[in-house]
């Protein structure tokens, strides 16, 4: 065989082991939009409760925020936002997305932590606050291990652009809380 040939097998061998190497690990996780839905499934109503509880603390730190209901709106759908119990700088409200689900943790450490689930304006698709896509299936499922991870704490207002569209917006005004 030519050495021009062996070097351009050896050059594909190692751009598909590159490939394979970047894709995310996959961990055992369950989906749920209550905790009725979770006991229903097989959980016991302690470990359900315990991880939406986890994930309604963890959706008031960690919800995307906006300065206007309508941006908040847009980006979740009409009636599918609340307001913050933050507030601006200024003393403005700060709006945030209804929690759609919440997330257990891995199945194989034993439920892990419950994070809040969102969906974006017209879509079946659950994602983190992070704005990691998690699918749409109820019940147990696999997702990237990144989202697992205990979402950030959200300390500054977006403007509307792209929850659920890899979110693009720029950061606008800082809230206390």
């Amino acid at each position: 065989m030519k050495r021009s040939k062996s070097v351009k097998l050896v050059a594909m061998g190692t751009g598909l082991l590159l490939v394979a190497a970047c894709e995310e690990a996959k961990v055992d996780t369950a989906l749920f939009e209550s905790v009725k839905q979770c006991t229903g499934l097989g959980f016991s109503e302690q470990e359900c409760a315990a991880n939406y509880q986890q994930a309604q603390q963890t959706h008031v730190a960690a919800a995307p925020k906006y300065t206007s209901q309508a941006d908040c709106e847009a980006d979740f759908g009409a009636e599918k936002c609340e307001i913050a119990p933050q507030r601006t700088t200024t003393g403005g409200s700060v709006f945030m997305p209804l929690m759609a689900g919440y997330l257990m943790g891995s199945m194989l450490s034993g439920g892990g932590r419950g994070q809040p689930l969102y969906r974006g304006a017209g879509s079946t698709n659950f994602r983190t606050a992070d704005n990691k896509a998690v699918g749409n299936t109820i019940g147990r499922t696999q997702v990237a291990q990144s989202a697992t991870k205990t979402p950030a704490a959200k300390t500054r207002t977006t403007s509307r652009g792209g929850f659920g569209k890899n979110a693009r917006s720029p950061m606008r005004r800082s809230f206390g809380g």
